[in-house]
């Protein structure tokens, strides 16, 4: 049984833009892994109940509604500080995407310093979707982003929002393909792609039981 760490962000506001974290990315992986037993818990930047981006719920990404009444149980409504965490705690980080995740998650320092903490003792770095944005920002002691030089994957360009475009503080895929190898395989309807033996990264939200599936495989090995 592994301790497993998902973290979402809190939610980013503007007064023409409001995002969070994306449901399907928090809930899938957390059944996998609760069904074989691992205990996972949450946290955020502000603690408490983080912002859920709504579009996540709706028919269009939930046609069965399965997200949707995780959400409204309440399992996401109470999560720790990210300050507050004590990374020995923990096996495995999952940094859930949702477009939040590049505002308040992406230059944690909080974050970056638990991802370091439980990658030196050998334990799984996740991440999924946007979540990507904060391996890009977590730095080893040599100064260079923890991903740089593996093969990573994240929501790609080609995907992005016409609408959501404007307001993001920056391009994922690009910011990735200038330290790391960015892998899209946009022709797979789920693509998740290990960058080393302790780093795995996730496509989109429909990757997200792809990546419950890496992680319990990877669990039962260590």
């Amino acid at each position: 049984m592994a301790n497993v760490l998902a973290v979402v962000s809190s939610g980013y506001k503007d007064r023409d833009y409001h995002t969070g974290w994306w449901g399907e990315e928090l809930f899938a992986p957390l059944g996998a892994l609760e069904k074989e037993g691992h205990v996972v818990d949450l946290a955020s930047p502000l603690g408490g109940k983080p912002e859920l981006d709504e579009r996540s719920i709706l028919p269009e990404y939930d046609p069965n509604g399965t997200y949707k009444a995780l959400y409204e149980s309440g399992r996401a409504d109470d999560t720790q500080k990210i300050s507050e965490i004590n990374p020995e705690n923990y096996e495995v980080v999952l940094i859930v995407g949702g477009h939040g995740a590049m505002f308040d998650l992406a230059k944690n320092d909080d974050l970056h310093r638990i991802i370091n903490s439980v990658y030196d003792r050998g334990g799984i770095i996740a991440a999924e979707c946007h979540g990507p944005s904060v391996l890009v920002y977590t730095t080893r002691p040599n100064g260079k982003s923890i991903i740089a030089g593996l093969k990573v994957t994240g929501y790609p360009d080609a995907l992005e929002p016409e609408d959501v475009v404007p307001y993001l503080p920056y391009s994922l895929e690009q910011e990735m393909r200038k330290i790391a190898e960015y892998i899209p395989e946009l022709d797979k309807k789920a693509f998740a792609v290990w960058g080393d033996s302790q780093i795995v990264t996730s496509r989109d939200p429909f990757s997200s039981e792809l990546m419950g599936e890496e992680l319990v495989k990877a669990l039962q090995t260590r």
